[in-house]
């Protein structure tokens, strides 16, 4: 009986698959796992199970239980490993290693230069002085970990992905929860499981969620309007990120909830601390003024990852205002330049103001103009950019500042504005700012039209700029546009209903409007040599003169 017992009572080991009794099983999986710690200090590779099984009793090391159960088992003196552990090991030593010193091309491989050196810390952040700056509000909120409801906004690659990401590494310290969503891809149905995430989060938990939206303004405004009421209780602290006026483009309601952040296009001096820093993660030289290069490149039959690449300090500040101010521009800008002169694989003779000289892949400036192609112009059709340079248009023309007039039409047309829009524009400030101090600018600005609608860009653009002098150059007068405001002052301001007209005035082309008094009395100008005195307004504004300045 005590035998059936036993055996009754028999329990398989879990590493050599043996079947033992109950009361030897422990010491039993303790050796099998020791053997197998020794295996994993070899470095042996597991065997099928079929050679442990008889392996395991002649006390021979069992090999194949070393990735198996080693987990149980903390390191000793550096001997036992995780599982994941033998495959970690070698990468930092060896793959680690090769990572820090692999070539430029595998460096610049994968992820885009601006995403690889996002910065992590407020102290690596560049720009943005004014308001990120120390002492400031926001600086002190963030370091503070007080993450008030925000929309940053401002134009492309000035910082506001990047300041959200080091809010989501600073939220990792404080266990708030950090969820990004992009409005261009997200649906309503996303918001909403993400706010009620963040309400149990925060009933169970006590624990916050930081929602970050990008490109806000692609939310519509009933879209927009999910937020409002876990907003204003706090479920969720909403970030928001916007290249487009929140005045316009962001709910009223919403807006009152959130602190706007202004960011501004960074400057010069940012950017070229961005880029150096760019260049010095890539292990790139760079070429002062002191230092010579001749002029022509060489073939090479090696790998260019073999020689050392440079680039000249005057490419770095060329590309710096190239970008206008957008760091994602400049990096972006910089990586392609490099990939390509790579690609090229030719080398050039250069000698350092230290007195060195080696061969290397240069990068001049003329790599990074080609790489631009052209000056990045910042300008958005259909966002607050194309407002302000009609309105700057308008406004010099207005102040007969015929150079910057042309500036301003050269700004939006080479930033890709439909001529046709700019010339109605230009049929507007005929009438309203020249009106009849030069009654000729109205002619002018409609056979504008006409030729820009006739030949298109880019030969219509000669046509715009004559249009645009000439109405620099041309006097200026308001009169009418002032008589008319004080009409629509004088009907928005009546009491009651309105005046009717007066008989006289009216057509009459039936018996019975005649018979009802129509067009009674009244004196038909061209029969008469001499003035007409006759009344043409209606008895209540009698004796009004629109012309005059009118009281408010």
């Amino acid at each position: 009986m005590e035998g059936a017992g036993e055996e009754a009572a028999a329990v398989r080991c879990p590493v050599c698959l043996r079947e033992l009794p109950g009361a030897l099983i422990n010491s039993h999986l303790d050796r099998c796992l020791l053997a197998g710690q020794g295996d994993a200090e070899r470095g042996c590779s597991p065997p099928s199970k079929k050679p442990r099984l008889a392996a395991a009793p002649s006390g021979e090391t069992p090999s194949a239980a070393a990735p198996v159960f080693s987990l149980f088992h903390k390191s000793r003196g550096g001997g036992g490993q995780s599982p994941g552990a033998p495959a970690e090991k070698p990468e930092e030593g060896g793959g680690g290693a090769a990572l820090r010193g692999a070539s430029l091309a595998q460096k610049l491989e994968g992820k885009p230069l601006a995403d690889r050196l996002r910065p992590d810390t407020l102290r690596e952040y560049v720009g943005q002085e004014r308001v990120l700056g120390a002492q400031t509000l926001l600086r002190s909120l963030l370091e503070s970990h007080e993450i008030p409801s925000l929309i940053l906004w401002g134009p492309p690659g000035c910082g506001k992905t990047t300041l959200a990401h080091i809010i989501a590494n600073s939220s990792k310290k404080t266990g708030t929860r950090f969820v990004t969503l992009s409005a261009t891809s997200a649906k309503t149905n996303d918001v909403r499981d993400v706010i009620s995430q963040a309400q149990n989060e925060k009933r169970l938990f006590k624990r916050k969620t930081i929602l970050f939206i990008d490109e806000i303004h692609r939310f519509n405004k009933s879209q927009q309007d999910t937020f409002l009421p876990h907003v204003e209780c706090g479920t969720v602290t909403l970030i928001g990120a916007t290249t487009e006026n929140p005045s316009f483009q962001v709910n009223a309601a919403l807006l009152s909830r959130c602190r706007v952040i202004v960011l501004e296009k960074l400057s010069v001096e940012a950017m070229e601390a961005i880029l150096m820093r760019a260049v010095r993660s890539l292990g790139v030289q760079v070429l002062g003024k002191a230092d010579q290069h001749d002029s022509s490149a060489t073939g090479s039959s090696s790998e260019s990852s073999e020689f050392p690449v440079y680039i000249e300090e005057k490419a770095l500040s060329t590309l710096a205002y190239l970008c206008d101010g957008d760091a994602r521009t400049g990096l972006n800008g910089l990586q392609l330049a490099v990939q390509a002169r790579l690609a090229a694989g030719k080398t050039t003779p250069v000698s350092t103001a230290k007195g060195c000289s080696a061969d290397g892949v240069l990068i001049t400036e003329e790599h990074v103009k080609e790489g631009l192609q052209r000056s990045h112009i910042l300008y958005d059709r259909a966002g607050e950019e194309h407002y302000n340079c009609i309105s700057a248009l308008h406004k010099s023309m207005r102040g007969s500042d015929e150079n910057a007039s042309l500036y301003w039409l050269a700004r939006m047309l080479e930033g890709g504005e439909d001529p046709l829009y700019v010339a109605r524009r230009l049929v507007r400030f005929a009438s309203e700012d020249i009106g009849l101090a030069d009654p000729l600018a109205l002619t002018q600005a409609v056979a504008a039209y006409q030729g820009c609608h006739f030949i298109g860009m880019p030969e219509c653009e000669v046509i715009l700029a004559q249009c645009v002098v000439y109405f620099a150059r041309a006097p200026k007068s308001i009169e009418v546009y002032k008589a008319y405001n004080n009409v629509k002052e004088c009907l928005r301001m009546h009491t009651g209903p309105l005046p009717p007209v007066p008989l006289h005035l009216r057509n009459a082309p039936t018996r019975l409007m005649k018979n009802l008094g129509y067009g009674k009395g009244y004196k038909y100008n061209p029969m008469y040599k001499e003035p007409v005195e006759q009344d043409y307004l209606p008895e209540e504004l009698k004796g009004m003169d629109f012309f005059k300045e009118q009281k408010t």
